[in-house]
């Protein structure tokens, strides 16, 4: 049976007769292509007795069925090159005119295999401005080999991901615009220069913020058709200021002093909340889903303050975040005090609960996939909300435990909690007693026993662990790894 060959995989190997030594290690390297799906041109194998030498290297290079031209350079190769000597200076005036001259780039590669007395490697001056593949050196070359194989098969080890949708926030002309760019470029510099002003400048930024938070009330939910769209279009629109947002925190959590801003944080959620609840004025009617996407965008906004924080260990500013009552107007309808803690911020949202169904999306919580899908363009990574999630979850538990009300903050991002198979970070480093010294403040404990009742009332069913559905719940535990906490120095 005749060999099939694929022409996409027909490459040339271009090198100087340097040394016995380096033709076998040549050869080597062609053989392995060879094995691994390669059809390899070279003059040992494809320039018989009686052939036009000139002609065949011509033909190899120009040659529109070789995909790709490998260049062995070693020293001897450069030297020939740029000298226009022998076979390799022939081949050199064929390659740079293609080199340079057409709009490929990706038909040529300078294979390394030998470096100088700095670890420089020798290449022909034409090349010396393009990227090259080492296999000079035994410890990397299996690795560099794999490097090489991807790009004469064209498969990168990072290929481009496909171009998706603008978000509406670009595309809409109607999407809302607030004006907080300048306050938070302020806010920022501010903060990072240690200016007098910076605390003022956090402020102004917050108030512009919350000020702008009545343009995303969604108020024709009865002629656009569904209303859950409306719900993720508001907060698509969103990102961007909650981008800006996060950027702010970060600088403040490099701060050492850092606690000194939660004070503007609680009165900025507390001037936020009432939209959790509170229809527009004048308005006599209205549902819980006419609230939700506020009650996304306040939930995400407080997760990210603790995430960001906790990602810095500025625990204190966590504890003084976390264990602050706030006011709560909202409440007052219902007859409970206003006074609230930090779980107020979490509300359900069964808007997103009928557009999975709508859409048969089958999916454990659409709130999480928002969540998890938003944090690609805000500078932190998924597992540090998760982190802040968690410490939120189990703060609320204990409050709620201490003072026998029902629990109100509940984790969403630990549906992901497949992709973590050890504790979060900050309780894995609690194994020392000394960080755990610092981290119990959260809590307010004095000593890793004074958590104890708080586990054993999930056990006794006191309280609700996390769940991923009805039927399934988070092995939290190990998450948190609790009885390695405090046991080394």
């Amino acid at each position: 049976m005749a060999e099939k060959t694929d022409e996409n995989t027909k490459v040339f190997i271009s090198y100087s007769w340097s040394s016995a030594d380096h033709e076998k290690w040549v050869l080597n390297l062609a053989n392995q292509l060879r094995e691994d799906g390669v059809d390899v041109v070279i003059d040992k194998w494809d320039l018989k007795e009686g052939h036009d030498a000139l002609a065949f290297m011509e033909k190899m290079v120009s040659d529109v069925k070789i995909k790709k031209v490998i260049i062995i350079s070693d020293q001897r190769y450069a030297q020939k090159a740029d000298g226009r000597k022998g076979g390799v200076g022939t081949e050199t005036q064929i390659i740079s005119p293609e080199l340079y001259g057409k709009s490929d780039q990706d038909k040529f590669c300078a294979v390394v295999s030998e470096i100088d007395a700095d670890g420089k490697p020798y290449l022909p001056t034409y090349f010396k401005s393009r990227i090259y593949i080492d296999l000079s050196n035994d410890e990397s070359y299996s690795k560099n080999y794999e490097q090489l194989l991807r790009w004469i098969f064209g498969k990168p080890a990072y290929p481009k991901p496909p171009l998706g949708r603008p978000p509406s926030f670009v595309t809409d002309p109607d999407a809302i615009l607030l004006p907080t760019a300048n306050k938070a470029r302020r806010a920022v510099n501010s903060i990072k220069l240690n200016s007098a002003v910076d605390v003022s400048a956090f402020r102004e930024y917050l108030d512009v913020l919350g000020s702008g938070f009545e343009r995303l009330r969604i108020s024709d939910k009865n002629n656009s058709g569904h209303f859950d769209d409306q719900v993720v279009a508001s907060i698509e629109e969103f990102l961007p200021y909650k981008n800006e947002f996060a950027e702010i925190i970060r600088a403040i959590a490099r701060r050492e002093d850092s606690a000194t801003y939660v004070e503007s944080l609680q009165r900025f959620f507390e001037s936020i909340a009432p939209f959790l609840t509170r229809p527009r004025k004048g308005v006599s009617s209205w549902s819980g889903w006419d609230f939700d996407n506020y009650r996304f965008i306040i939930h995400e906004l407080f997760l990210y303050v603790a995430a960001i924080l906790l990602q810095y260990e500025r625990f204190q500013a966590v504890a003084d975040l976390v264990n602050a009552k706030y006011y709560f107007e909202g409440e007052t309808q219902y007859g409970r005090a206003p006074m609230q803690n930090f779980g107020v911020f979490y509300q359900t949202m069964d808007s997103l609960g009928a557009r999975n169904a709508r859409l048969k999306l089958n999916r454990l919580s659409l709130r999480a996939d928002l969540i998890e899908q938003r944090s690609h363009t805000s500078g932190i990574s998924f597992r540090y909300l998760a982190q802040a999630d968690f410490v939120l979850f189990l703060k609320d538990a204990q409050f709620a435990l201490q003072s026998s009300t029902y629990q109100n903050w509940w984790t969403e991002t630990l549906i992901f909690s497949s992709l973590y198979h050890a504790p979060f970070e900050i309780f894995a480093r609690a194994e020392s007693k000394k960080y755990f010294d610092r981290l119990k403040s959260i809590f307010e404990v004095d000593q890793k026993s004074d958590l104890a009742p708080l586990f054993e009332a999930f056990k006794a069913q006191k309280l609700h662990p996390p769940m991923l559905d009805r039927f399934r719940g988070v092995d939290f535990l190990s998450l948190l790894a609790f009885n390695k906490i405090a046991t080394s120095t």
